[in-house]
């Protein structure tokens, strides 16, 4: 703390008890007598008022409760970069070393981080062999002096600086342009004035490849226009910044992989239009967007979009989701391989949880990772038969025959389930025979407690489950891959029955129900791979 106040005080970022703010105003609030500093809180809850005294407006605050006057010596103003990384790994020549634990370091009554491994102590003693660095909350607010980091640290390349007191992008760049081989950045939680305008680089931080601005205020608009000074950038982190509106990049983030917007609520889904360029993207994180929607409009269904070419991890949690078209357009995207979707109102359409996965599955061909779980063969040819099945007698009703000739389902049938024409090219064409005898989906008639060996595996303990007479060959080996964590190998199913001892009975054909096998209660499942 301290009675002095710094020439540049308006907008400086302090830290006060465990309370951070930003400065609005510094001078008289009469009728006191004294310097003030007119704060804003970053939790609206500690402040008083929203600027104003006694009918006088000092300075403006977002919420009606964000403001409050404080002395001077109760604000802590922040320490430069170097007196924090001294700080947190114990490299003040004043201070009393003492090795308290095998991965900590006790200065005083301190507690502080340790790097590295064997001869830990010696190696944190010498600045120039510190490679990556974390000074999170040590209130961080400006580079010091010029070039002392360079010459310093010459061999850093990665940086936390999360959770400081740095004010404005411009103080940041006065210490990551000091390191030059800089690769990873993480900023969040810093409430920074980033530039409005566009305006000359001062220095591009050329080997950046990872920048984390999560909880900083920063606009998209923001990120565009500092953006030419990250020309290697691969991944983005963007979390929690109200970001409401996308633009085009131009001639910027052309080398990202990854891009983080969660915890943004987005206008709606078309505004992902806006960066469905980017030709090296690989993962999109929005989960909690607010996203209801997203539509390629450039192609029909069955072709691939061009937009997003590369993007193979989609994230979109806890969303309003709520429509099969959403998943249906997915498709579309020309390399997706994982989905997570979890917490839409979209998975709590059918009673089944299990099902919705399978229908997930069916609709989206390439996919191979759902919610971390992994698309074997086996589930995905499990889950494309049954939604074959499932929606066979809607094919028929919408126009669906078996002969080409007379095939001609209707517009509505083939939007609502734009794969189904070639999974009855893959599976053949369901007879109408086939879907009298269907059963309801996941229907359970008569649940058989069976116990499953792997009789190759002697350290696998036996498992009793119970499972309906009406499960396929085919869904009990999508079962299983899961039970067992079992790798993609093909799954070989016998029983043994305990009417017949030592006749051990091969279920073949992965489309027959247990019952189909005369299986029953009490009899042994063998699975092999």
């Amino acid at each position: 703390m301290t009675s002095s106040v710094p020439s540049d005080v308006l907008g400086r970022r302090i830290l006060c008890d465990t309370e951070y703010a930003t400065v609005r105003y510094a001078g008289s609030v009469p009728p006191t007598t004294g310097l003030w500093l007119g704060v804003e809180w970053d939790n609206p809850q500690r402040g008083k008022h929203n600027g104003s005294h006694e009918g006088i407006q000092y300075f403006k605050c977002s919420h009606p409760t964000g403001g409050s006057f404080i002395r001077p010596n109760k604000a802590d103003f922040g320490v430069d970069f170097l007196t924090a990384v001294k700080n947190r790994y114990g490299l003040n020549d004043e201070e009393d070393v003492e090795c308290e634990k095998e991965n900590a370091l006790v200065i005083g009554k301190k507690t502080v981080e340790l790097i590295g491994f064997d001869s830990i102590i010696e190696q944190q003693r010498q600045l120039n062999k510190l490679v990556d660095i974390s000074v999170r909350e040590c209130a961080v607010s400006h580079a010091g002096q010029k070039e002392e980091i360079s010459t310093t640290c010459p061999n850093i390349r990665t940086i936390n600086l999360s959770k400081n007191l740095l004010p404005s992008w411009e103080k940041v760049t006065d210490i990551a342009c000091q390191v030059q081989n800089l690769e990873s950045l993480d900023l969040s939680e810093n409430r920074m004035k980033f530039p409005s305008v566009s305006a000359s680089i001062a220095c591009t931080l050329c080997k950046l490849k990872l920048l984390a601005l999560n909880q900083t205020g920063v606009t998209w608009t923001e990120v565009l226009l500092c953006a030419p000074a990250w020309p290697a950038l691969e991944e983005l982190y963007l979390a929690s910044n109200d970001i409401t509106v996308l633009e085009r990049p131009i001639n910027v983030l052309q080398t990202l992989k990854l891009l983080d917007l969660s915890n943004n609520q987005l206008i709606d889904g078309n505004q992902l239009q806006l960066i469905a360029y980017l030709p090296r993207l690989e993962q999109l994180i929005l989960s909690n967007t607010g996203i209801s929607s997203i539509c390629f409009p450039d192609v029909v269904f069955g072709c691939k979009t061009k937009m997003f070419p590369l993007l193979q991890r989609l994230t979109i949690d806890d969303n309003k989701i709520s429509q099969w078209s959403f998943i249906n357009d997915l498709d579309k995207l020309q390399c997706l391989q994982s989905l997570k979707c979890q917490n839409n109102p979209l998975m709590r359409t059918e009673k089944y949880p299990e099902t919705v996965r399978q229908l997930i599955i069916a609709k989206i061909g390439q996919l191979k990772v759902l919610n971390k779980s992994e698309v074997f063969p086996d589930e995905r040819k499990g889950a494309e038969l049954d939604y074959r099945k499932k929606f066979g007698n809607d094919w028929l009703a919408a126009g669906g025959n078996q002969n080409p000739d007379e095939n001609k389902p209707n517009a509505e049938f083939l939007a609502a389930h734009p794969r189904y024409h070639l999974l009855c090219l893959k599976y053949g064409f369901p007879d109408e025979g086939e879907l009298k005898q269907q059963q309801p989906f996941f229907l359970k008639n008569q649940l058989l407690t069976l116990t499953i060996k792997c009789p190759d595996k002697p350290d696998q303990k036996p498992i009793e489950k119970k499972l309906p007479d009406s499960m396929t060959v085919q869904k009990v080996k999508g079962l299983l891959y899961r039970l067992l964590k079992i790798p993609g190998s093909e799954l070989k199913l016998s029983y043994e029955s305990s009417k017949m001892e030592g006749k051990e009975i091969e279920l073949e054909n992965d489309l027959k129900p247990l019952q189909f096998y005369s299986i029953e209660n009490g009899d042994c499942m063998l699975v092999r791979w």
